[in-house]
């Protein structure tokens, strides 16, 4: 395993391009499956979850083909409606096979996907979904086995404790675009990677209306074909580069992102006194404000809410913002696994229920320090970047699943930090990793 070694202190200057999402990339390649035809999809990150997840479809069946560094062409004509264990335990979001596979075969069998270590993370709206379309869903052995084959349309709601499902609402429309009759789902997820998918399986022959909104009309159709599609620009990647020019007091122009898709993000962001200025047609320039930063207030909620995906890259800010800032997570309640790490670099935070709360404005000090997670691994590497001294960042395998080139992509903003071999870490610090 890599680790990364940041040597803080300096300035993040000069422009950077957002990678395409990878939290909408995933529901695309399983949306491929709905038809026999071949599928391209066009710029894709390059990520380990990707590769997992073209892993998965091609043991399925489907011929898959890396184009070049961001192109994939899928060909699903021949598939099995199951998946293996040792595939779908790396990444949760192969839950999301189901129902292309029920639609499209008529019956599903997926392994349960492992825990998270973020938090609890059921799959009961996916199974209420899908009964909801008539599909019988039976959990024996550890695996979903979906009988779809008298699936026809329904009214689904999809609001859950914490909000709705993006994923869950992904597979009630894939597996509604090819149920008989017309289904409507209340309380459907309308992130901006919902809005893609539906986007595809538009192109793909689909009959969806209420795009972008929490009611979705869907008529089934009897088949689709195959399409071109184009991947969002991902806007997590954005917002933690727009966070990495805060906590570096620096001047970022992030290229190719949709401002659009950030949501309260945006709002936070001039609150701590971080601007954001369009520039060009999908050019974002990122600087702190001449009165320095604010401390700020976040609670994270479903979109166009405050992402829970960049709650830790927040409080790594909330560290150097001078005053006392308050991070509230209403997603994931036990999103907080990157405090402790933050604490060993000298942050001053408690936590109270579901809150964080952070004394900002003494900078932190390099230390080495243990990944939890994908959103921690970003959020320990920025706090590295801010800190006097070395900081050495463990488990970035976790990072690898959803940012693209993150450490050449800083390096070339002007930041020190290295990947290297795991025995490249001081022998000083091995006590604190065992």
């Amino acid at each position: 395993m890599d680790v990364f070694r940041i040597s803080g202190g300096n300035q993040l200057i000069g422009a950077v391009t957002a990678s395409g999402s990878k939290n909408s990339s995933l529901p695309l390649f399983a949306a491929s499956l709905l038809s026999e035809e071949e599928s391209i999809l066009e710029n894709v990150p390059e990520l380990s979850d990707i590769k997992f997840m073209a892993e998965i479809i091609r043991d399925l069946g489907a011929e898959v083909e890396k184009l070049n560094s961001h192109s994939w062409r899928v060909n699903p004509k021949a598939i099995v409606h199951y998946a293996p264990y040792e595939l779908v335990r790396k990444m949760r979001a192969s839950i999301c096979l189901l129902g292309p596979l029920a639609a499209r075969l008529g019956r599903a069998e997926i392994p349960m996907p492992g825990g998270c270590v973020i938090g609890n993370r059921p799959i009961d709206l996916h199974i209420r979904a899908l009964e909801g379309l008539s599909a019988q869903v039976e959990l024996k052995g550890g695996i979903v086995r979906i009988d779809a084959s008298n699936l026809r349309g329904g009214s689904l709601f999809l609001g859950g404790r914490h909000g709705s499902s993006v994923t869950g609402t992904a597979n009630a429309i894939m597996a509604a675009s090819l149920a008989s009759g017309i289904t409507t789902i209340e309380g459907s997820a309308c992130e901006p990677e919902i809005v893609d998918l539906c986007e595809m399986l538009l192109k793909m022959g689909a009959q969806i209306t209420g795009i972008g909104s929490h009611l979705l009309s869907i008529e089934g159709v009897d088949r689709l074909h195959g399409c071109r599609h184009h991947v969002i620009p991902d806007r997590i990647e954005t917002a933690t580069y727009a966070i990495a020019a805060g906590i570096t007091n620096g001047e970022i122009l992030i290229k190719g992102c949709q401002s659009e898709h950030l949501g309260a993000f945006a709002n936070v962001m001039q609150e701590c006194g971080i601007e954001l200025s369009n520039q060009a047609k999908s050019n974002l320039l990122i600087k702190v404000s001449p009165k320095g930063l604010n401390p700020f207030k976040v609670i994270t909620l479903p979109y166009p809410g405050f992402p829970t995906d960049l709650q830790a890259q927040m409080t790594a800010l909330a560290c150097i913002a001078p005053g006392l800032s308050i991070l509230t997570e209403r997603v994931y309640p036990s999103r907080f696994m990157h405090v402790p790490e933050l604490l060993r670099m000298g942050a001053e935070i408690s936590l109270e229920g579901p809150s964080a709360v952070v004394q900002g404005g003494k900078r932190l000090t390099g230390a080495p320090v243990m990944a939890s997670d994908l959103r921690a691994s970003a959020a320990l590497i920025l706090a590295g970047l801010a800190a006097k001294d070395e900081t050495w960042v463990q488990r970035i395998y976790h990072l690898d699943r959803g940012y693209d080139k993150f450490d050449k992509k800083l390096r070339a903003l002007g930041a020190e930090v290295e990947r290297l071999p795991e025995n490249a870490l001081p022998k000083s610090f091995t006590p604190f990793f065992e």
